[in-house]
């Protein structure tokens, strides 16, 4: 295994370095399942995957006790701030990545709504959603797949590793539900991970003379100026391309309300502090809403100024 040189970044907190892993065999020849545990296992000493009861065609497989994990990496669920704690570090790991690659990579989905409220990730989630565009998936695949890229972290003795894994089936642009996931990027220490789908020309509809259609394999459809150009901001205190017209897409996916939402998830929008606020105790519930506690999935609506790109 050869270790690369390790690379300042320019973000001054993360330490990288690419740690390369043994040639991949060119993609025809690629497992339909994702990489043996065997070949990628780090602490543990058996695989936590519920490969046997997903699709045979299906690459990509979550763990047995939680679908945003990899039971490869990891055999039980976070709490809730360490959970949060290492997904905010693997939002930046990626996002640092990805801008030393040159890769063109956007937030999406639960992502973009956690960005609206207050450019960081909603504490109740559990997944990070990114798109990346043809181009870059098709550039990550030929050089960058399997690929473990190490951090030293603030806070942390010991440095981190990143897996870069490409689905085989990225090739293929046909709207399916076992292969919509184009790529991961794996915390290989605690089995979180971010899905990476790409953006593609929807060639039916523009034959069909819809101009602009794009879609996504996960059945999700676009017109290209509603991502493009694409608007640079910041999330969780690194740089980060949102699409351009980023309110209407939360609206379509979310709902109204979604962008007005103070109460949700037994959590609660502090407008001064900018923070989703959790609402551990029950007496909080009574205290701050007219109508007693949250039944989970369930919300209270408030108000608030629309959100700018900056």
């Amino acid at each position: 295994m050869k270790i690369a040189l390790g690379v300042l970044i320019c973000f001054p907190v993360l330490v990288r370095c690419i740690i390369g892993l043994p040639k991949v065999p060119d993609i025809p020849k690629l497992p339909k399942r994702d990489a043996p545990f065997q070949d990628v296992r780090t602490r543990l000493h058996r695989t936590h995957q519920d490969a046997d009861e997903d699709s045979p065609e299906k690459y990509f497989h979550e763990s047995t006790f939680h679908q945003h994990y990899d039971g490869r990496f990891a055999d039980k669920k976070l709490n809730y701030d360490d959970r949060r704690k290492h997904l905010t570090a693997l939002i930046q790991t990626y996002l640092s990545s990805m801008n030393d690659i040159g890769a063109e990579t956007w937030i999406m989905h639960g992502s973009l709504l956690g960005w609206w409220w207050n450019r960081k990730i909603l504490p109740w989630d559990s997944d990070l959603d990114v798109m990346v565009s043809e181009k870059s998936i098709h550039h990550l695949a030929q050089y960058y797949n399997m690929t473990v890229h190490h951090y030293q972290l603030p806070g942390l003795d010991e440095g981190r590793d990143y897996m870069l894994e490409v689905n085989p089936h990225y090739t293929n642009d046909s709207v399916e539900s076992a292969n919509k996931i184009d790529a991961r990027w794996i915390d290989t220490d605690t089995g979180l991970f971010i899905d990476i789908t790409t953006l593609r020309r929807n060639k039916t509809a523009q034959a069909q003379g819809i101009e602009g259609a794009m879609m996504v394999k996960d059945k999700h459809h676009y017109l290209y100026d509603d991502i493009f150009p694409l608007r640079e901001t910041k999330f969780e205190g690194f740089p980060v391309k949102v699409p351009f017209a980023y309110s209407e897409l939360l609206v379509e996916e979310y709902g109204e309300r979604a962008l007005t939402q103070m109460f949700f998830e037994n959590h609660r929008f502090d407008p001064e502090k900018q923070e989703w606020v959790p609402l551990r105790y029950a007496a909080d519930q009574h205290r701050l809403l007219p109508n007693g506690p949250l039944s989970h999935g369930t919300s209270y609506w408030g108000r608030r100024l629309p959100s700018d790109p900056g």
